[in-house]
């Protein structure tokens, strides 16, 4: 049964990708501007070198046969040269790919300490002064932008405390962006995390479970964590395909390398098959990741169904 939905999960995925790749290669061809124009950055040129360039380019054919060889190039990984570069385009997703995903990582990491521990002790402790603290730790990092967060941090920190080194790409730099990122996830995560121990807590087993005797500490590790976990292990799931996607934000205040701000770069400059690819391998990531999630599901708790 579980090979079954593996398979429906994948031919269900051929549709997603189709539709999500044509929305961006749509999108990049109707914002105003012509990527010759942009690269030549103002500089004069004659209508034949002008004309020469988009022949060289591609982008003097026509839209439907540019759609086609961009749906076949994303099907063989192959996006072609980069407009502004001419360097592979997967060349350079390859060398930003690994400064984010330590950013993802590192956020994510945050996230799920902070994240899980404001959760339960909320959870377990529901309506008192705690709880009503914990929660509006949790609101802040919801609501408080990242930006902000990133300069504040930036502030104390880096610069009055001189704790941690405000930009660079080694582990101590990637402390601060790392807290930025996380934080937004830990308040969602917390809010989540309450909720799902508040409804399980609830149930007529977790009553039956302490009627027999069993300590809190059992009932939580047991009965209440186990199914408590599924709405969480979906939001981590989501915000961690977000992340590698690019935190654009916290690398621009940071100053840091990666997919985020190589993907800004590009949409400003036009830069098609740069755009492309970036959003090709990030659409296949986030759903790649769902569907790890789905599957993880099955081995939590076997009563969720496959059918």
């Amino acid at each position: 049964m579980r090979l079954e939905y593996l398979i429906r999960r994948l031919f269900g995925i051929i549709p997603i990708l189709l539709i999500t790749w044509t929305i961006v290669f749509g999108a990049m061809h109707m914002v105003p501007g012509d990527p010759v124009q942009l690269l030549l950055g103002g500089s004069p040129a004659s209508p034949a070198a002008i004309e020469a360039e988009r022949h060289r380019l591609g982008l003097d054919r026509p839209v439907p046969v540019q759609y086609v060889d961009f749906l076949r190039r994303a099907l063989t990984g192959d996006f072609g040269d980069s407009f502004a570069t001419r360097q592979p385009v997967t060349t350079m997703i390859a060398s930003q790919i690994g400064y984010t995903l330590s950013l993802a990582g590192g956020g994510l990491l945050v996230g799920v300490l902070f994240g899980t521990l404001l959760g339960v002790l909320a959870g377990l402790r529901p309506n008192g002064w705690i709880d009503t603290a914990l929660m509006t730790l949790a609101l802040a990092g919801l609501s408080l932008p990242s930006f902000w967060i990133g300069m504040v941090l930036i502030y104390v920190f880096g610069t009055r405390l001189g704790w941690v080194p405000i930009i660079g790409t080694g582990p101590q730099a990637l402390i601060l962006p790392s807290i930025t990122v996380g934080l937004f996830l830990a308040g969602g995560l917390a809010r989540l995390i309450r909720a799902s121990i508040i409804e399980v807590m609830s149930q007529d087993y977790i009553r039956t479970a302490r009627a027999k005797g069993l300590s809190p500490v059992l009932v939580v590790a047991r009965h209440v964590a186990r199914n408590a976990v599924i709405p969480p292990l979906t939001l981590l799931g989501v915000q961690f395909a977000v992340l590698i996607g690019g935190a654009v934000v916290t690398e621009q205040v940071f100053a840091r390398p990666g997919i985020g701000a190589m993907l800004v770069n590009a949409v400003l400059t036009k830069d098609y098959p740069l755009v492309q690819g970036i959003v090709v391998l990030t659409t296949a990531a986030y759903i790649a990741i769902n569907l790890l999630i789905d599957l993880l599901y099955g081995l939590i708790d076997p009563r969720i169904s496959r059918t």
